[in-house]
């Protein structure tokens, strides 16, 4: 049952309407492509397959497999319950002429807020500040591209997006103690005895 209503604001509206009068099928078809990866079950298939490798790597390694991988989990999972919560119409719903151009239906109806993906890319963007500068920097870009393929295929309201892009940025930086800490006791690392 949902609980809030949100509304577009003015900017989401005008930004829709852009889109819809000045994209084009192929436009379309590239950020429907594009869109993928940042699905949550891409990132979670990533995120496990990471963790497995991390088993036998050193505890730096495992502790960082062991954050993105709960990461992607409460990433995946949180969406969902804010968005039956909060009842919002998706910007692709109300044109017609943006289907004509190209843009196609995305999830449910009522389920733009927030943006699931954009939650997803938040969260890796944030995590990113563990790599060296120039991954860093290459990280943040694909998500907020990714992101941006969102508002393209009018899936959502921009402010859907940013919302869902903070919201992963905040689960990140809260789930950091827990997952980065190291535990105490914990053995050194098994590349240490062969150095």
């Amino acid at each position: 049952m949902t609980l809030v209503t949100v509304k577009p604001t003015r900017i989401d509206i005008a930004i829709a309407n852009e889109i819809a009068d000045h994209t084009n099928p192929e436009l379309e078809e590239t950020a429907e492509a594009l869109t993928w990866g940042a699905d949550e079950h891409v990132l979670l298939a990533l995120a496990a397959a990471g963790w497995l490798y991390a088993r036998n790597r050193p505890g730096e390694e495992r502790r960082a497999a062991n954050h993105i991988l709960a990461v992607s989990l409460v990433t995946a999972i949180l969406p969902h319950i804010l968005k039956s919560a909060f009842n919002q119409i998706r910007p692709d719903r109300l044109t017609v002429r943006g289907h004509r151009r190209g843009i196609p239906f995305s999830g449910r109806a009522r389920d733009a807020f927030p943006s699931g993906h954009a939650v997803h890319m938040g969260a890796l963007a944030s995590a990113a500040g563990l790599l060296p500068p120039a991954r860093r920097r290459l990280v943040r870009t694909i998500a907020t591209a990714l992101s941006l393929t969102r508002i393209a295929l009018l899936a959502h309201w921009a402010s859907d997006v940013v919302a869902g892009f903070t919201l992963g940025i905040v689960i990140e930086r809260m789930l950091r103690p827990w997952t980065l800490a190291k535990r105490s006791g914990e053995p050194a690392d098994r590349r240490a005895h062969h150095d």
